[in-house]
């Protein structure tokens, strides 16, 4: 069995329901105008998404956490994109296949913010 890296995805409730329908186990395509996807390295940055963007755009955010195997994982660089902890993956959408192939296990639910009524 290879070694795997956890990685997290903010979502909103549009792309839970996609996640659902595929049994949790794919990422779905990506949207013409969302060329990379960005799995996030650490769990408090995928909470900052989505609480903060998530519910303010979709009224429900939500963090999952997945596994990818490592040696897959090794051919992408991690984007430093703010502070020290604000790390994600860039993998292009065209790649999505073959990195959902590279999943171990179910994409799981850990998080999830509702708007206040």
């Amino acid at each position: 069995m290879s070694a795997t890296t956890t990685l997290w995805r903010p979502v909103g409730p549009a792309e839970l329901a996609l996640l659902r329908a595929a049994y949790w186990t794919r990422w779905p395509p990506r949207l013409p105008e969302q060329p990379i996807f960005y799995p996030v390295l650490n769990r408090d940055y995928a909470v900052r998404i989505a609480s903060d963007w998530n519910v303010k755009a979709d009224g429900a955010g939500y963090v999952t956490e997945f596994e990818v195997r490592r040696d897959y994982l090794d051919g992408f660089d991690v984007h430093q994109v703010g502070g020290a902890t604000i790390l994600e993956y860039w993998i292009p959408a065209e790649e999505l296949e073959t990195f959902n192939d590279n999943i171990v296990g179910l994409i799981r639910v850990v998080d999830e913010y509702v708007a206040a009524p």
